[in-house]
């Protein structure tokens, strides 16, 4: 099993921020954002040299910062999304993956909880999500990817879902196991061979345009099991300037 990390994308939202370098390396509590999530991942067994990075801009930067990392280009990375990007690492996924956006931070347990899990394809859910939500005025609810529960059992993931139903937020963290990671890529595959990568997907995306939830929901959607752990807090998203700002106070919690 391996870990890819997905972080081709400049992060526009964070401005003069990332200007000069790629959001992954943005610190956050005192030291890179990345950091934060190696040292999360090595909680899970995943040692640097066995990391995949899905980078795209201002590539050289990362590999500069990091050099003992696995590294997989995504060289249209202006013009696609998240999905496309983890994709760039599917030759990575055949016994398995964990995989984590690139802007976040979130405790280790969270990776090891993950890991721990019987099921295929495995989501970490944050349901104190709503607390980082009250002091953000640059970064809605309504941009949450959030999820609908039934026990442990994800039953939409959107994020059209009111804010009122959700009772977590997916963080951006899951696992598939070799058998999930296939079904994963053979879903994406026959999205492609349907309508191209240009052609309507949902909600208005193309497939080059959509987002990691996008393909989870279409899989619900067929029929396939998709299970949660839950983390009350232990994470947040840095997606604004105001974010950057904010990450200390939500860190040490109310």
């Amino acid at each position: 099993m391996k870990a890819i990390v997905i972080g081709a994308g400049r992060g526009k939202r964070l401005g003069q921020l990332t200007q000069d370098i790629p959001k992954p390396l943005l610190p956050v509590l005192g030291r890179p954002i990345l950091e934060s999530i190696l040292e999360a991942l090595e909680a899970g067994g995943f040692v640097r040299p066995e990391v995949v990075f899905v980078c795209g801009y201002r590539a050289e930067a990362i590999e500069r910062a990091y050099p003992m990392l696995r590294y997989v280009h995504n060289r249209a990375w202006a013009s696609n999304n998240i999905l496309v990007s983890l994709m760039c690492a599917r030759e990575h996924m055949g016994g398995g993956f964990v995989s984590s956006y690139a802007d976040i931070v979130y405790r280790p347990a969270i990776v090891r909880a993950l890991v721990a899990s019987p099921h295929d394809l495995v989501l970490a859910c944050d349901t104190d999500w709503r607390r980082r939500y009250a002091a953000r005025s640059e970064h809605p609810e309504s941009d949450a990817e959030k999820v609908r529960l039934d026990g442990d059992r994800v039953v939409e993931i959107s994020r059209h879902v009111p804010a009122s139903e959700a009772p977590a937020e997916f963080i951006g963290v899951m696992k598939a196991s070799a058998a999930g990671a296939a079904r994963l890529c053979a879903a994406y595959d026959a999205l492609r061979a349907r309508a191209g990568e240009d052609g309507a997907f949902r909600e208005g995306r193309s497939l080059r345009a959509a987002y990691l939830v996008d393909l989870l929901q279409e899989l619900l959607e067929q029929g396939e099991p998709l299970h949660c752990i839950r983390t009350p807090g232990g994470y947040m998203e840095i997606d604004t300037p105001e974010d950057a700002t904010l990450a200390e106070s939500w860190w040490r919690g109310p």
